[in-house]
């Protein structure tokens, strides 16, 4: 089946490149949106497996057409896009219910993995956004957390070895294809494995999991 993509940045340029890219790869640009308001419209009219949510963009941004999309129930999945990787929007789009984040810096091919990724319902962080991620994660008002925290330590306890390899390269930001190539393994046994980590973990998603590993100090 093929992809159907929406594009939300207020870079018209942008714009054009990524569809070149998702068009080369087989999937359909469904429709293309220079600001929040229209990137909610589109969504509501068209449903895309994917939007592509630039997070800066006239009008309301792009976390909070992510929350709008989410809250309305809509079976398309946020793939945001950010410059910087210490952009303090990531936080705020993932507590708005973005399901990966990706650096515009990325290459083509990493480009169309992150959007086969996120449209079968995984959860991707790029490896550029997940250490600042995690240490905005990890502070609270109060200052820096202890660099172990012990109830996240006593998570792991469950887990094989084989799955705490697994959660540390899920720490790194590497996709169940990544995975699978680095361990030699079929990506639907490393689907499995990651399923039962969150499971056993008591994650919600990877980016929960990539939190309790860098709290437990497995990373």
């Amino acid at each position: 089946m093929t992809l159907r993509v929406l594009l939300a940045d207020d870079d018209p340029l942008l714009r054009v490149g990524v569809a070149v890219v998702l068009g080369a790869a087989g999937m359909e640009v469904v429709g293309e949106a220079g600001d929040g308001v229209r990137a909610v419209e589109l969504c509501r009219a068209l449903v895309p497996d994917v939007v592509l949510m630039d997070v800066r963009m006239p009008g309301f941004d792009g976390i909070e057409a992510t929350g709008r999309i989410v809250e309305a129930g809509l079976r398309t999945r946020v793939l945001v896009l950010t410059t910087f990787p210490d952009d303090t929007y990531v936080w705020r789009a993932l507590r708005a219910g973005a399901h990966g984040f990706l650096l515009k810096r990325a290459s083509p091919e990493r480009l169309v993995d992150a959007v086969r990724t996120v449209a079968a319902g995984e959860t991707l962080l790029d490896p550029g956004i997940t250490r600042p991620l995690v240490d905005r994660l990890v502070t609270d008002e109060r200052g820096p957390r202890p660099a172990v925290d012990a109830p996240d330590r006593d998570r792991l306890r469950h887990l094989t070895s084989r799955e705490l390899q697994i959660l540390r390269l899920v720490a790194e930001g590497l996709s169940n294809a990544e995975l699978a190539g680095r361990l030699g393994i079929a990506e639907s046994t490393v689907k499995t494995h990651v399923k039962r980590i969150l499971h056993k973990i008591g994650a919600r998603d990877r980016a929960g999991a990539v939190v309790i590993a860098f709290r437990s100090g497995l990373v």
